[in-house]
């Protein structure tokens, strides 16, 4: 989204192919074939066929007409035996487009943090698995892009919340051991806003002794508003704890200073491009910060 809005012209994948980013740009399904969503804004739901069919007609020259569905089933059975050669496919599409420069900006929407190292580090475990052969020469060219720090980092993106944030810590040690692949930024979002100074907190919390005085003079919904203002920055001072560990633990990282950035929480009920261009927003003011 940032990329596009500089005038550069961006593909998006998700990786999973729930829908979630369809909904957030209220378009209809993606496919595996570019789906224009925003102003210079590509994107693109992967899967094992068409990524399959894609493979054998750019690089096994095989011509193919119909659908492939029982090789595409063959593969699956092969793949689950296999470490690694499903997630090529997706991995090997996307340094595909770095590649041949169709995009200026090529974006991945990836899967979850269980699933997420296997897939980055497939062309290694392939590499490693055939030692000779076209397919470790595919492999070696696509581990040229992803290793190069100029050209692909990882973006890890969590919320102050204490699981989030051990798994992110997990995340971001495994994506430096195992995949050669290099964090760039860490963002951690829906991040509450600090509600009270510390004198006006004080005041807050004494509030309950001229609770009469205030239903009486604001009407009977005041108690309710307080309730939800201690409940809020309660939520806040317990997300700044979990902050404050995600920061030292990037800190003790074996590698350059890795940037945290922080996406506010909207305290809004809108949904789609609405909420996507109001993050852009925000993470732009933090990344125009951070470069400062």
């Amino acid at each position: 989204m940032l990329a596009a809005r500089q005038g550069r012209r961006t593909l998006v994948c998700e990786m999973d192919a729930k829908g979630a980013l369809a909904s957030a740009f209220d378009v209809r399904a993606l496919q595996f074939e570019p789906t224009e969503i925003d102003e210079r804004l590509d994107a693109i739901a992967m899967n094992t066929e068409d990524a399959l069919r894609e493979y054998l007609r750019l690089f096994v020259r095989v011509p193919l007409i119909g659908r492939i569905g029982p090789l595409a089933s063959t593969f699956d059975f092969v793949a689950d035996a296999a470490p690694g050669v499903k997630e090529i496919l997706g991995v090997g599409k996307l340094c595909y487009e770095v590649r041949e420069r169709h995009y200026d900006v090529v974006i991945v929407d990836a899967d979850a943090t269980g699933h997420v190292v296997s897939q980055i580090g497939a062309p290694r475990v392939i590499r490693d698995l055939v030692q000779v052969g076209l397919v470790r020469d595919q492999t070696q060219w696509m581990l040229d892009i992803l290793e190069d720090p100029q050209r692909t980092g990882v973006v890890v993106t969590t919320t102050p919340e204490e699981m989030p944030v051990v798994e992110t810590t997990e995340l971001l040690r495994e994506l430096t051991g195992r995949t050669g692949v290099h964090p760039c930024l860490v963002v951690a979002n829906r991040v509450l806003p600090v509600l009270f100074t510390k004198r006006q907190a004080a005041v807050a919390a004494r509030l309950d002794e001229v609770d009469d005085l205030l239903v009486e003079a604001a009407g009977p919904g005041v108690s309710t508003v307080l309730t939800g203002a201690r409940i809020t920055e309660a939520r806040r001072r317990t997300g700044a704890r979990h902050l404050a560990k995600l920061r030292r633990a990037v800190a003790e990282l074996p590698q350059d200073e890795l940037p945290i950035v922080t996406v506010p929480e909207l305290l809004t009920r809108a949904s789609g491009p609405r909420v996507v261009h109001a993050v852009a927003d925000s993470l732009a003011d933090e990344l125009t910060g951070a470069e400062r």
